[in-house]
């Protein structure tokens, strides 16, 4: 078997398990969101936080919510981050630095992950399973909290009432993550990924030196990094490890695992508006550009361009063989347009326009499909856009899911839509035009500037994928990845809470014959269109300068 044909069926065969799984998946996450019943143990949380998880909020009051929720959980991981060295099960690793404790307590928090260290190196025990595996949790629950936020937004009317953030992030956590992420591991354990909390032994003599590894709670942590869309991985070398990612089944379900929620996600937003049709036209865009973007990455990762290319038969630097140019494509496109971020390959390695493709796919706002929540409510937003010109087009007031997308509602998707380009660009501009940041760069001319420009996107875009060519851990990069991860985090939601709210205080518009049928191809259409002419105008220079220079010149 070639392994062009090899990519194919790998990919064809993900596309089935998540059709499997589509609509089970999506009908209980709708169950779980719309049930007015209480656990057990979710009352205990409930009356350990202080919480009435029975209070309807407005948008300001779940906003504040979840703001607080997440300032706690920085301060706590910071902290935790700081006394690592007087911990128990610390593997004799000292303190962490204040930027770094800074960088990685924002980067866990936001959903992001971005690593600026090495994690076999640097966190004992106590800090990967109590701070960072719990974040992986609760940040992934808070996304989803709010796309549900907005997906009521649409489906109420006369009411600003959103839901309650507590019981909506306590019933992510406990009624889906924990359950899947308790199966995910149980595979991965019987597939080869560790599950201990052994200490560091030497394993053998290396040109004269020793290598030493140490264990650790891998599979449990591998299994919500995936299925929130997290991507911080046990070890420095993230999926691309052995212990991590063994085997090319355990690489093909963690690409499932990513990629699960998100979609389903889709059904869970037709069932709670009423029309499972809605829900399709939105799962479709998410697949065509999906399937779009694997294809180009294939297509940029076999060719065979160059005498090296020719022989290996693609471009082979820095993927794993055990997995192939197929699979590492893959992955590479699944974990950029999800807010995943998790890597089997390194991307610096690929040619310069599949290095390109990756950074594109975090451009569009990792919306196809996204992170957990943070893809269907970015989608959404999308969606309120493309109704927007469709209307400028025909002349009529844009109206999506009954409701009118006015002034107020296209002033706060506007918003959304510009606060992640403006965080990467100034951010980018800043870091090429001082000195001391241009000495973190492994490489200089474009494909150096593909590096600042693909850590400034990574971090404002919640992915946390590296080029894996930057030096990130100074103050610099410790400091402004982490804002542009919080500032990225935090800036849209405050727009989306702020939208859901004016549109479920609408009265519902009727359907006319006038009426856009957005469950229609013709309006899938217009929101690929809308997404891909949206980005490529806000990006193209930026582009231009990095990964396009650098492949034309190839």
């Amino acid at each position: 078997m070639g392994p062009v044909l090899s990519g194919v069926l790998q990919l064809l065969a993900l596309m089935a398990a998540l059709a499997l799984a589509h609509v089970p998946l999506g009908d209980h996450m709708s169950r779980v969101y719309s049930s007015g019943r209480h656990w057990r143990v979710e009352r205990w949380i409930y009356r350990g936080i202080g919480a009435d998880p029975d209070t309807e909020m407005r948008w300001p009051a779940y906003l504040r919510g979840l703001l607080a929720f997440s300032a706690a959980g920085v301060l706590f991981l910071y902290l935790l981050q700081r006394i690592q060295g007087v911990l128990p099960l610390s593997l004799g690793f000292r303190s962490i630095d204040p930027d770094q404790a800074f960088n990685t307590a924002v980067s866990f928090v936001t959903n992001t992950d971005w690593q600026s260290y090495a994690g076999e190196q640097s966190m004992g025990h106590v800090v990967q399973t109590a701070g960072l595996a719990v974040q992986n949790f609760v940040s992934a629950a808070v996304g989803m909290a709010v796309a549900v936020a907005l997906v009521r937004g649409f489906a109420r009317s006369r009411t600003g009432e959103l839901g309650n953030f507590w019981a909506d992030m306590v019933r992510g956590v406990t009624r889906i993550l924990l359950p899947g992420a308790f199966l995910a591991a149980i595979v991965l354990v019987a597939c080869g990924v560790i599950q201990n909390f052994s200490g560091i032994h030497e394993v053998g003599q290396f040109m004269g030196g020793s290598q030493q590894w140490n264990g650790g709670a891998v599979a449990s942590q591998e299994a919500v990094k995936e299925l929130g869309t997290n991507g911080g991985g046990y070890f420095n070398a993230n999926s691309a490890h052995p212990f991590e990612n063994p085997t090319p089944f355990t690489n093909l379900f963690e690409i499932f695992l990513l990629l699960v929620i998100p979609f389903s996600l889709t059904r869970t937003f037709g069932v709670m508006v009423g029309s499972v049709k809605q829900g399709y036209a939105i799962l479709a865009t998410m697949v065509m550009i999906w399937v779009g973007f694997v294809a180009l990455m294939m297509w940029a990762e076999f060719a065979h361009d160059g005498p090296a290319l020719q022989l290996a038969g693609g471009a082979y630097e820095g993927k794993e063989v055990r997995f192939g140019v197929g699979a590492s494509s893959i992955f590479a496109v699944s974990t950029t347009l999800t807010s995943t971020g998790a890597v089997d390959s390194f991307h610096s390695s690929f040619t310069g326009l599949g290095g390109g493709i990756t950074l594109l796919g975090m451009m569009l706002g990792e919306i196809a499909p996204g992170g957990t929540g943070s893809g269907l409510y970015g989608m959404l937003v999308m969606a309120v856009i493309a109704v927007f010109i469709a209307g400028l087009m025909v002349g009529r007031t844009p109206e999506y899911l009954g409701k009118k997308i006015g002034t107020r509602e296209i002033k706060l998707a506007a918003c959304y839509i510009l606060v992640t380009p403006a965080l990467v660009l100034a951010l980018t501009a800043c870091a090429m035009a001082l000195p001391t940041p241009a000495h973190s760069m492994a490489n200089t001319g474009a494909h150096g500037f593909s590096e600042i420009l693909y850590a400034y996107t990574s971090a404002a875009n919640n992915n946390g994928s590296a080029f894996a060519g930057l030096n990130a851990d100074t103050q610099w990069f410790n400091t402004t990845l982490g804002l542009a991860m919080a500032l990225g985090r935090f800036l849209p939601m405050v727009f989306v809470l702020a939208l859901a709210g004016s549109l479920a205080g609408q009265r519902p518009v009727p359907v006319t014959a006038g009426t856009l049928r957005t469950e229609k191809p013709l309006f899938t259409g217009l929101l690929v269109g809308a997404i891909l002419i949206i980005t490529g105008l806000t990006y193209f220079p930026a582009l231009a300068l990095g990964p396009l220079a650098e492949g034309l010149a190839a």
